[in-house]
């Protein structure tokens, strides 16, 4: 087990604020410690950040700035061997009662058992709209692109370009969509040993401890061209269009036939027959 080492990644930032605008992140400008900053540091040009879990805390930094619409893209790779309990996160997140928030969470898991990939959206507070997946890959064998991008008409999560999820903007209907409060950005290492590993059930292991989130900020700002998304190439001239074609729907479906493994839309027991709107409606 490589327990120094609970995840490589490279990390770029950009954001659209009404107009468009591309940011390159820096950790040292950008972000701060909110909480486990014995654990964590920065080094290099800023360009470069470690998190630490051991028993005694997690750590975790978030961005000065809040943004409205978006992109977040990091190319992760996760530790090998028993990180059961453990999770890796990154998200975007308001504050207050009413918050709304864009989640990716890696469930740690047991040693030759695979990752949980874990996302979720909330919307003036209400969450409980989680879709899980297993990767189709070993996450920990290489890095693969994790990426959210996020406009007025829907929020899509990515792997390696491939869409996995779409929740798109019905608010009209009188359906949640996060397009009014602006989010922050944030990373965290921390201790789920209560839920994260087949319900808590699994928990972490201490002897592998401690373990250690490695980021790496990019050199340059993320280029769209680079992560083709899109049918339409003016994503940020007409930031109201996200259109997925016809081959990305067909990755989609794909995904969600042979890797998710849990959707809040199709768990009926659990809400007891009512289900949420959205659910009803076209997300691709």
């Amino acid at each position: 087990m490589t327990s120094f080492r609970a995840l490589v990644g490279t990390v770029f930032l950009s954001a659209i604020v009404f107009q468009s605008c591309l940011v390159h992140g820096n950790f040292y400008s950008d972000t701060y410690f909110n909480w486990g900053a014995k654990h964590a540091y920065i080094f290099g040009d800023g360009d470069d950040l470690n998190l630490v879990l051991d028993q005694s805390a997690g750590s975790g930094v978030q961005s000065h700035k809040s943004y409205l619409f978006g992109s977040i893209e990091l190319l992760i790779k996760l530790v090998p061997g028993n990180s059961a309990g453990t999770v890796t996160a990154y998200y975007l997140s308001s504050t207050g009662d009413y918050h709304d928030e864009i989640d990716f969470e890696f469930l740690g898991n047991s040693t030759g058992e695979p990752y949980t990939m874990h996302t979720n959206i909330f919307t003036q507070g209400k969450g409980n709209r989680e879709q899980q997946f297993k990767l189709w890959f070993d996450p920990t064998a290489d890095f693969h692109n994790y990426t959210i991008h996020w406009n007025p008409t829907a929020v899509v999560w990515y792997v390696d370009s491939i869409p996995i999820r779409v929740y798109r903007n019905y608010k009209s209907e009188g359906i949640g969509f996060p397009d009014e409060q602006g989010m922050q950005v944030y990373s965290s290492l921390w201790n789920a040993d209560n839920w994260a590993t087949r319900g808590g059930l699994v928990k972490i292991d201490w002897t592998g401890a401690p373990f250690r989130a490695e980021l790496v900020n990019g050199t340059g700002p993320l280029a769209f061209s680079n992560v083709p998304i899109l049918t339409e190439a003016n994503w940020w001239t007409s930031p109201d269009y996200m259109q997925l074609s016809s081959d990305q729907q067909w990755k989609l479906k794909w995904v969600r036939d042979n890797y998710m493994i849990y959707n809040y839309c199709t768990d009926y027991e659990r809400f007891h027959w009512q289900m949420a709107p959205e659910c009803s409606k076209p997300q691709y």
